[in-house]
Protein backbone atom coordinates (compact mmCIF):
# COMPACT_ATOMS: atom_id res chain seq x y z
CA UNK A 1 0.00 0.00 0.00
CA UNK A 2 1.67 3.17 -1.55
CA UNK A 3 -0.72 5.69 -0.07
CA UNK A 4 0.54 8.29 2.52
CA UNK A 5 -0.91 7.42 6.34
CA UNK A 6 1.39 9.96 8.07
CA UNK A 7 -1.11 13.46 8.95
CA UNK A 8 2.37 14.93 8.98
CA UNK A 9 3.24 14.79 5.49
CA UNK A 10 -0.20 15.07 4.52
CA UNK A 11 -0.31 18.22 6.13
CA UNK A 12 1.78 19.93 4.18
CA UNK A 13 2.60 22.04 0.82
CA UNK A 14 3.77 20.54 -2.16
CA UNK A 15 4.78 21.52 -5.51
CA UNK A 16 2.63 19.59 -8.46
CA UNK A 17 4.21 21.85 -11.87
CA UNK A 18 5.86 24.85 -13.53
CA UNK A 19 2.07 27.03 -13.86
CA UNK A 20 3.63 27.24 -17.35
CA UNK A 21 3.52 23.69 -18.29
CA UNK A 22 0.37 22.86 -16.99
CA UNK A 23 -1.47 21.85 -20.36
CA UNK A 24 -5.00 23.54 -20.81
CA UNK A 25 -7.79 21.01 -19.92
CA UNK A 26 -7.10 17.59 -17.46
CA UNK A 27 -4.34 15.90 -17.10
CA UNK A 28 -3.09 13.83 -14.62
CA UNK A 29 -0.52 13.82 -11.49
CA UNK A 30 0.58 12.08 -8.53
CA UNK A 31 1.07 12.61 -5.09
CA UNK A 32 1.35 10.65 -2.03
CA UNK A 33 0.18 7.56 -3.21
CA UNK A 34 -3.31 9.27 -4.58
CA UNK A 35 -3.81 10.02 -8.32
CA UNK A 36 -4.54 13.68 -8.85
CA UNK A 37 -6.30 15.60 -11.56
CA UNK A 38 -5.53 19.16 -12.54
CA UNK A 39 -7.87 21.41 -14.69
CA UNK A 40 -6.41 24.36 -16.55
CA UNK A 41 -9.89 26.04 -17.70
CA UNK A 42 -9.60 28.77 -20.43
CA UNK A 43 -8.94 31.49 -18.41
CA UNK A 44 -5.97 29.98 -17.48
CA UNK A 45 -7.67 29.18 -13.99
CA UNK A 46 -6.37 26.03 -12.27
CA UNK A 47 -8.16 23.51 -9.95
CA UNK A 48 -6.79 20.25 -8.48
CA UNK A 49 -8.62 17.08 -7.19
CA UNK A 50 -7.98 14.03 -5.35
CA UNK A 51 -9.35 11.10 -7.96
CA UNK A 52 -12.85 9.71 -6.44
CA UNK A 53 -13.26 13.08 -4.46
CA UNK A 54 -16.29 15.67 -5.30
CA UNK A 55 -14.33 18.93 -3.56
CA UNK A 56 -11.25 20.25 -5.10
CA UNK A 57 -7.43 20.75 -3.02
CA UNK A 58 -6.54 23.74 -1.88
CA UNK A 59 -4.52 25.55 -4.63
CA UNK A 60 -1.56 27.46 -4.08
CA UNK A 61 0.46 29.49 -7.20
CA UNK A 62 3.84 30.82 -5.96
CA UNK A 63 7.76 30.54 -7.62
CA UNK A 64 5.75 29.84 -10.85
CA UNK A 65 4.43 26.48 -9.18
CA UNK A 66 1.53 25.21 -8.81
CA UNK A 67 1.12 24.10 -5.03
CA UNK A 68 -1.51 21.78 -3.35
CA UNK A 69 -2.14 19.33 -0.02
CA UNK A 70 -4.13 16.74 0.46
CA UNK A 71 -4.51 17.75 4.47
CA UNK A 72 -5.10 21.09 5.97
CA UNK A 73 -1.83 22.74 6.60
CA UNK A 74 -1.56 25.03 9.39
CA UNK A 75 -0.96 28.20 7.17
CA UNK A 76 0.54 29.53 3.89
CA UNK A 77 4.23 28.54 2.37
CA UNK A 78 7.27 29.15 4.20
CA UNK A 79 8.54 32.84 3.88
CA UNK A 80 11.28 33.59 1.40
CA UNK A 81 11.83 37.23 0.87
CA UNK A 82 14.45 36.89 -1.82
CA UNK A 83 11.63 35.75 -3.93
CA UNK A 84 10.23 39.05 -4.31
CA UNK A 85 13.56 41.08 -4.32
CA UNK A 86 12.92 43.11 -8.20
CA UNK A 87 17.01 42.38 -9.38
CA UNK A 88 16.82 38.81 -8.98
CA UNK A 89 16.19 35.93 -11.62
CA UNK A 90 13.73 33.83 -11.00
CA UNK A 91 14.62 30.66 -12.85
CA UNK A 92 12.47 27.46 -12.73
CA UNK A 93 14.33 24.44 -13.75
CA UNK A 94 11.34 22.00 -14.79
CA UNK A 95 10.98 18.56 -12.84
CA UNK A 96 13.02 15.72 -12.91
CA UNK A 97 11.64 11.73 -12.34
CA UNK A 98 13.62 9.92 -9.41
CA UNK A 99 13.46 6.70 -8.43
CA UNK A 100 14.08 7.06 -4.69
CA UNK A 101 12.71 8.08 -1.68
CA UNK A 102 11.93 11.86 -1.85
CA UNK A 103 13.17 12.26 1.58
CA UNK A 104 16.76 10.78 0.20
CA UNK A 105 16.92 13.58 -2.27
CA UNK A 106 16.37 16.43 0.06
CA UNK A 107 19.11 14.46 2.38
CA UNK A 108 21.70 14.00 -0.53
CA UNK A 109 20.97 18.42 -1.25
CA UNK A 110 22.00 18.94 2.34
CA UNK A 111 25.28 16.66 1.83
CA UNK A 112 28.54 18.67 0.70
CA UNK A 113 30.71 15.95 1.01
CA UNK A 114 29.74 14.27 -2.32
CA UNK A 115 30.74 17.53 -4.32
CA UNK A 116 34.35 16.48 -5.57
CA UNK A 117 33.57 12.99 -6.58
CA UNK A 118 30.02 13.34 -7.84
CA UNK A 119 30.01 17.23 -9.54
CA UNK A 120 33.95 16.72 -10.07
CA UNK A 121 35.50 20.32 -11.01
CA UNK A 122 31.94 22.49 -10.72
CA UNK A 123 30.89 21.95 -7.19
CA UNK A 124 34.39 20.20 -5.92
CA UNK A 125 37.43 18.45 -6.92
CA UNK A 126 40.62 16.58 -5.17
CA UNK A 127 42.45 17.50 -2.85
CA UNK A 128 39.71 19.53 -1.58
CA UNK A 129 37.63 17.08 -0.04
CA UNK A 130 37.86 17.77 3.31
CA UNK A 131 33.96 18.95 5.09
CA UNK A 132 34.43 21.73 7.45
CA UNK A 133 33.14 21.95 10.60
CA UNK A 134 29.88 23.70 10.50
CA UNK A 135 26.73 23.81 12.73
CA UNK A 136 23.46 22.23 12.20
CA UNK A 137 20.21 22.39 14.72
CA UNK A 138 16.44 22.13 14.66
CA UNK A 139 15.53 25.71 14.90
CA UNK A 140 12.47 25.24 17.54
CA UNK A 141 10.62 28.50 16.89
CA UNK A 142 10.27 28.26 12.98
CA UNK A 143 10.09 24.76 13.24
CA UNK A 144 13.20 23.96 10.82
CA UNK A 145 16.31 22.38 10.61
CA UNK A 146 19.22 24.43 9.42
CA UNK A 147 23.23 24.53 8.55
CA UNK A 148 25.05 27.22 9.06
CA UNK A 149 28.97 28.61 8.97
CA UNK A 150 29.14 26.27 5.75
CA UNK A 151 32.25 26.05 3.54
CA UNK A 152 33.64 24.47 0.05
CA UNK A 153 36.11 25.04 -1.80
CA UNK A 154 34.34 24.87 -5.77
CA UNK A 155 35.65 25.33 -8.91
CA UNK A 156 32.95 26.84 -10.86
CA UNK A 157 30.22 27.59 -7.70
CA UNK A 158 27.70 28.88 -10.38
CA UNK A 159 27.30 29.24 -13.86
CA UNK A 160 28.21 32.88 -14.05
CA UNK A 161 31.90 31.79 -11.57
CA UNK A 162 35.25 32.40 -13.57
CA UNK A 163 37.20 31.18 -11.11
CA UNK A 164 37.54 28.53 -8.33
CA UNK A 165 36.47 30.19 -4.93
CA UNK A 166 35.82 28.83 -1.15
CA UNK A 167 32.08 29.26 -1.43
CA UNK A 168 29.51 29.66 2.02
CA UNK A 169 26.38 28.19 2.48
CA UNK A 170 23.47 28.03 4.86
CA UNK A 171 21.06 24.96 4.17
CA UNK A 172 17.30 25.54 5.49
CA UNK A 173 14.54 22.70 5.40
CA UNK A 174 11.69 24.04 5.98
CA UNK A 175 9.43 20.84 5.56
CA UNK A 176 9.93 17.64 5.11
CA UNK A 177 10.38 17.81 1.31
CA UNK A 178 11.41 21.10 1.13
CA UNK A 179 14.51 22.73 1.33
CA UNK A 180 17.40 25.25 -0.27
CA UNK A 181 20.47 26.62 0.33
CA UNK A 182 21.69 30.07 0.65
CA UNK A 183 25.12 30.28 -1.34
CA UNK A 184 28.10 32.62 -2.22
CA UNK A 185 26.98 35.10 -5.00
CA UNK A 186 29.86 35.59 -7.25
CA UNK A 187 28.02 38.97 -8.99
CA UNK A 188 26.98 40.44 -5.39
CA UNK A 189 29.27 40.17 -2.18
CA UNK A 190 26.98 41.49 0.29
CA UNK A 191 23.97 39.33 -1.17
CA UNK A 192 23.16 35.23 -1.33
CA UNK A 193 22.08 33.41 -4.35
CA UNK A 194 19.06 30.78 -3.15
CA UNK A 195 19.03 27.66 -4.66
CA UNK A 196 15.50 25.79 -3.78
CA UNK A 197 14.53 21.63 -4.30
CA UNK A 198 11.02 21.21 -4.16
CA UNK A 199 9.96 17.24 -3.86
CA UNK A 200 7.11 16.01 -5.02
CA UNK A 201 6.67 12.19 -3.45
CA UNK A 202 4.51 10.22 -6.10
CA UNK A 203 5.21 7.03 -4.10
CA UNK A 204 7.21 5.96 -0.99
CA UNK A 205 10.57 5.34 -3.38
CA UNK A 206 9.48 7.13 -6.32
CA UNK A 207 9.73 11.32 -6.73
CA UNK A 208 9.95 14.14 -8.96
CA UNK A 209 12.11 17.03 -8.13
CA UNK A 210 11.70 20.97 -9.06
CA UNK A 211 14.61 22.55 -8.32
CA UNK A 212 14.18 27.12 -8.73
CA UNK A 213 16.64 29.22 -8.56
CA UNK A 214 17.19 32.81 -7.27
CA UNK A 215 20.01 34.69 -8.77
CA UNK A 216 21.70 37.44 -9.00
CA UNK A 217 23.05 36.91 -12.56
CA UNK A 218 22.28 39.59 -15.31
CA UNK A 219 24.79 37.81 -17.55
CA UNK A 220 23.72 34.44 -18.34
CA UNK A 221 20.80 33.41 -20.39
CA UNK A 222 18.49 31.52 -18.51
CA UNK A 223 19.03 28.41 -21.14
CA UNK A 224 22.37 28.17 -20.11
CA UNK A 225 21.40 28.54 -16.44
CA UNK A 226 18.50 25.74 -16.76
CA UNK A 227 21.13 23.34 -18.23
CA UNK A 228 23.69 24.06 -15.71
CA UNK A 229 21.25 23.42 -12.18
CA UNK A 230 20.00 20.12 -14.63
CA UNK A 231 22.95 18.63 -15.22
CA UNK A 232 24.13 19.39 -11.21
CA UNK A 233 20.72 17.35 -10.61
CA UNK A 234 21.53 14.33 -13.13
CA UNK A 235 24.50 13.94 -11.58
CA UNK A 236 23.36 13.52 -8.21
CA UNK A 237 20.12 11.56 -9.88
CA UNK A 238 22.62 8.42 -10.71
CA UNK A 239 23.67 7.97 -7.32
CA UNK A 240 20.10 8.51 -5.71
CA UNK A 241 18.71 5.68 -8.13
CA UNK A 242 21.60 3.53 -7.00
CA UNK A 243 21.48 3.73 -2.98
CA UNK A 244 20.23 0.87 -0.96
CA UNK A 245 17.72 1.00 0.48
CA UNK A 246 15.53 3.15 -1.73
CA UNK A 247 13.71 4.39 1.32
CA UNK A 248 15.76 6.71 3.97
CA UNK A 249 16.51 4.03 6.70
CA UNK A 250 15.39 5.10 10.50
CA UNK A 251 16.46 2.97 12.27
CA UNK A 252 19.82 3.35 14.79
CA UNK A 253 23.18 2.34 12.95
CA UNK A 254 21.24 1.37 9.68
CA UNK A 255 24.18 3.68 8.46
CA UNK A 256 27.02 5.14 9.73
CA UNK A 257 27.32 8.68 10.09
CA UNK A 258 30.41 11.16 10.35
CA UNK A 259 30.82 14.76 11.36
CA UNK A 260 30.34 15.76 8.18
CA UNK A 261 26.73 14.34 8.05
CA UNK A 262 25.54 16.49 11.51
CA UNK A 263 23.02 18.37 8.70
CA UNK A 264 21.54 14.55 8.19
CA UNK A 265 21.82 13.46 11.59
CA UNK A 266 19.89 16.86 12.62
CA UNK A 267 17.01 16.52 9.57
CA UNK A 268 16.38 12.71 10.25
CA UNK A 269 15.68 13.27 13.94
CA UNK A 270 13.16 16.03 13.05
CA UNK A 271 11.57 13.59 10.52
CA UNK A 272 11.08 10.90 13.81
CA UNK A 273 10.02 13.90 16.06
CA UNK A 274 7.19 14.87 13.62
CA UNK A 275 5.95 10.72 12.72
CA UNK A 276 7.16 11.09 9.13
CA UNK A 277 7.36 7.73 8.00
CA UNK A 278 6.48 8.09 4.08
CA UNK A 279 9.78 6.86 1.99
CA UNK A 280 11.53 5.53 4.98
CA UNK A 281 12.03 2.25 5.97
CA UNK A 282 9.78 2.58 9.24
CA UNK A 283 7.07 1.94 6.81
CA UNK A 284 7.55 -1.63 7.18
CA UNK A 285 7.66 -1.95 10.53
Amino acid sequence: MSKCLDQAALDQWYALDTETEIPFGTSGNRLLGEDLLVTRDADGSITVAAEGQASPLPVIKRFGLVWTSLGQPAGGLFSLPEADEDDRRVVNCGSVMVRASGLRIVENFLDMAHFPFVHTDILGAEPHTEVLHYNAEIRRDVDEVWATNCQFFQPQAALSATDGIMTDYIYRVMTPFTTLLYKTCPNAANRWDVICLFVQPLDPGRCRAHPVMFLIDDVSTTTELVHFQQLIFLQDRIILENQRPVLLPMEARAEIPTRADASSIAYRRWLKEKGITYGTTAMAA
